[in-house]
């Protein structure tokens, strides 16, 4: 790469061409910013413009540059250029399914907008119009989401020395309203229960249901993680389709948490366990040993689909046709808080990278349990102590 000093100047001229049987003038600079270590040879960088006055400012702010070491050497490539080669080179220490959602987005999204805008005119306007247009088709969600995978790959261009600043910093995608929660209110889990009941999904949903585990979470627990004699749960990796395969990967923030259910939910597994041993004893040969803690008949691991269409089924018997199965991962937090759990514990039993987070989301069961103390607060006065 070639070094880069000014050499202190650099000269102006007046140039005029010929274009249709037309003369046009205008003014060139040219300045040298450095010379090829290899060669030697100097390195000039030229400017043109309108006028004297307009050249001269822009070789003057050139030499500045060089000398305090700010100059900047804009580049030819091609955005989709780069991103490609940064989704090939750069997404090291990432989970599959990340890389996979990331060179989707890229080739879907970033690649035929903006992939032919060299990497030194794609300025903030340009990508504020791009955000914009998607926003007629796409949720504020997925427009964020586009948005820090091309944020993440023009920071690495930034350190690369491709640009000299993010041109994504000075934008802003559009803000992102989170949904109303729908827990499972607690009248309502009996009778959900209730619906499950003799379903072959039974045990993973009201495992779910009363650890706040997540859907692959739950469908990639293995037996050496389940801890009959200390009652504790290790939930350490989850289970998850990769190009129509189904893998083990880490958890979702890729930490693991020892939780400790209730002695109702260890009794639970205890059933699976027998009820597993009595399928492999019918199986017999035909059993695939995946080690795994709910499974089908085989011993194969059990399909998402498969549980969402049996959790559907038990909802709308209830009258809830809209739940989903994550909304048992809320229910759990929700109840969690109201049994008298602190934001801290909840937060660590569901797995969430902050305590903030976690307020954030189930803030509003907090505040509705702060109103409710303070009214048996405001009974207990009235009832025990003489107010006067």
């Amino acid at each position: 790469m070639a070094s880069r000093s000014a050499a202190g100047g650099g000269s102006i001229r007046k140039r005029t061409v010929v274009r249709n049987g037309k003369d046009y003038t205008y003014w060139e600079a040219r300045v040298t910013i450095g010379s090829d270590p290899g060669t030697g040879k100097q390195i000039q960088k030229s400017f043109t413009g309108k006028t004297q006055r307009e050249v001269r400012e822009k070789m003057n702010a050139a030499v500045s540059a060089v000398d305090d070491g700010t100059y900047h050497e804009p580049s030819k490539m091609r955005l989709k250029e780069w991103m490609d080669l940064w989704a090939d080179t750069y997404l090291v220490d990432i989970k599959p399914l990340t890389i996979k959602a990331y060179k989707a987005v890229i080739k879907k999204h970033i690649a035929p907008n903006l992939g032919a805008c060299r990497l030194d005119e794609l300025h903030p306007h340009i990508i504020q119009k791009f955000y914009h247009q998607l926003g007629t088709t796409l949720s504020a969600k997925s427009i964020r989401n586009i948005h820090g995978v091309l944020h993440k790959a023009l920071q690495q261009a930034v350190k690369n020395g491709l640009l000299k600043s993010n041109p994504v910093d000075a934008c802003s995608p559009p803000r992102v309203v989170r949904p109303e929660i729908q827990p499972i209110a607690g009248e309502q889990m009996p009778l959900l229960l209730d619906a499950l009941r003799g379903d072959p999904y039974e045990i993973p949903l009201t495992v779910a249901l009363f650890t706040g585990m997540r859907e692959g979470e739950l469908m990639g627990l293995s037996w050496e993680c389940v801890d009959f004699a200390a009652g504790t749960v290790l939930v350490k990796q989850q289970l998850q389709s990769v190009d129509g395969t189904r893998q083990i990967l880490s958890t979702k923030n890729g930490k693991s948490r020892l939780i400790s259910p209730a002695p109702f939910v260890m009794d639970l597994l205890r059933k699976q366990k027998i009820l597993q041993a009595e399928q492999r004893l019918a199986a017999g040969q035909y059993w695939t040993d995946t080690g795994l803690v709910f499974t089908n008949a085989d011993g194969r691991s059990i399909a998402r689909s498969t549980m969402i269409k049996h959790f559907k089924r038990a909802a709308a018997e209830i009258g809830f046709p809209r739940l989903r199965v994550h909304d048992l991962r809320h229910s759990y937090a929700v109840a969690s808080l109201q049994a008298g759990d602190d934001i801290k514990t909840v937060q660590e039993n569901l797995g969430h990278a902050t305590a903030a987070f976690t307020l954030d989301v189930y803030g509003h069961v907090t505040d509705e349990m702060k109103r409710d103390s303070a009214e048996r607060m405001e009974k207990f006065i009235r009832n025990r102590v003489r107010v006067k």
